[in-house]
């Protein structure tokens, strides 16, 4: 077989753009650990914009029923899936809803910010930070998860869009955008020139540490360069972002490389305007991909994989219970999470429900925030990321963490 020849011009025009690329951050990011770490892989989905938590998981029958009817005229959700006496789901999340059924999901309702703020910035800081109503915070709540659990490996973080500022701090980054990123490297560098780059970036300065990583990076995600992925179990992953990116983190899972953090955005959640026809619309469309995403994503990773997966998705807040003139919903409050896995206790509806009579609304406008966000973290943390020492990750908060049950 003939040895591809390489230019110097292209050899060192490939390592300047590996290098370069491997130093920032993007959207999503994956954390690698040593494969002895008993640890679950954590994939945080963020849904940027704030989501209509009241039109994903309405309530059922009485009272509420009534008031939410009445605020949302134009825009309420009906032929709701049971979740249980209190509750449904829309009917664009039915793929997550079997998920629900079998025990993989669970569902809490009224989770969200003890800080009264609704501007996106503001509330996606204050998450990601883990520190509600400051920004001071010198570094990200995963961040701080990751180095308190001593995470190391040869490749602690591969980034594949902006980093989130829940890794903020978090320096030893590896970016790309996908497997195939490493093509000029995996096919056409030959081991002597990987071994001259060896020497070359021998050292302890951040140019030498990036330079290394790149290099271990490559022997972990070569396998994946130029290789047609085929999913396990029929799992099919639609041809949109959020499917691919869950389709790279799962192949990244299968690697067995010690994947330990994968945080993806997906966003267009500001439903201020037309949110719904009924039963679909535009964020039946948004909810439809976030079904078909996750649930291909569990269904690829069933043979083996998903009793160390603990899935959490996220919002920085909920809309208003009153829909706006433009048949859409403003900034709210109270907000709704998903968490999937394994070892998930889930077919249950998690939290208190604070009711939505007017005299029961956050500011006589918003569902109401009865259980902090960080307590779902929390109790993720010790009970599955093998992190105890809640208040190193959440500062100022183990005093309030109270588990709801939610993981095993």
């Amino acid at each position: 077989m003939p040895v591809p020849k390489i230019s110097r011009r292209q050899f060192l025009q490939g390592c300047s753009a590996a290098i370069a690329s491997m130093a920032g951050a993007r959207l999503t990011n994956l954390a690698f650990a040593k494969q002895d770490n008993p640890s679950d892989t954590l994939v945080v989905v963020f849904l940027r914009g704030g989501w209509d938590a009241l039109n994903v998981v309405p309530p059922l029958q009485g009272d509420d029923r009534g008031f939410y009817e009445k605020a949302r005229p134009d825009i309420k959700i009906s032929d709701l899936l049971t979740l249980n006496d209190q509750f449904g789901l829309h009917p664009a999340l039915a793929p997550l809803h079997e998920l629900y059924q079998a025990g993989k999901m669970g569902v809490v309702h009224a989770v969200g910010l003890d800080h009264d703020t609704r501007s996106h910035f503001d509330a996606q800081e204050y998450i990601e930070l883990g520190t509600p109503g400051s920004k001071n915070t010198t570094s990200g709540w995963i961040t701080r998860h990751l180095q308190e659990t001593g995470v190391s490996s040869i490749l602690p973080v591969v980034s594949t869009a902006g980093q989130p500022t829940s890794l903020l701090n978090f320096v030893p980054t590896v970016n790309v955008n996908s497997p195939s990123d490493f093509s000029q490297w995996g096919n056409d560098l030959l081991a002597s020139q990987q071994t001259a780059l060896r020497q070359m970036y021998q050292g302890e300065s951040l140019l030498h540490r990036a330079g290394a990583r790149t290099l271990d990076a490559l022997n972990i995600v070569s396998p994946l360069v130029n290789q047609e992925y085929q999913p396990s179990n029929g799992a099919f992953y639609n041809d949109d972002e959020l499917g691919q990116q869950l389709k790279t983190i799962a192949r990244m899972i299968k690697l067995e490389a010690g994947l330990r953090v994968a945080a993806v955005d997906f966003g267009g959640w500001d439903t201020h305007e037309y949110e719904t026809d009924g039963n679909g619309g535009y964020i039946g469309d948004l909810l439809g991909q976030l079904a078909s995403g996750l649930s291909n994503f569990y269904l690829d990773l069933d043979s083996g994989y998903t009793d160390r997966l603990s899935v959490v998705v996220i919002s920085e807040f909920g809309r208003r219970l009153v829909q706006n003139e433009s048949y859409g919903t403003d900034h709210g409050h109270g907000s709704v999470m998903l968490a999937l896995g394994g070892n998930v206790n889930g077919g249950q509806v998690y939290g208190k429900w604070p009711g939505l009579n007017n005299d029961q609304l956050y500011d006589h406008a918003d569902l109401a925030v009865t259980t902090d966000y960080r307590q779902i973290l929390s109790e993720l943390l010790s009970t599955r990321l093998g992190n105890s020492n809640i208040e190193s990750v959440f500062p100022g908060f183990s005093g309030n963490y109270d588990p709801l049950g939610l993981f095993r």
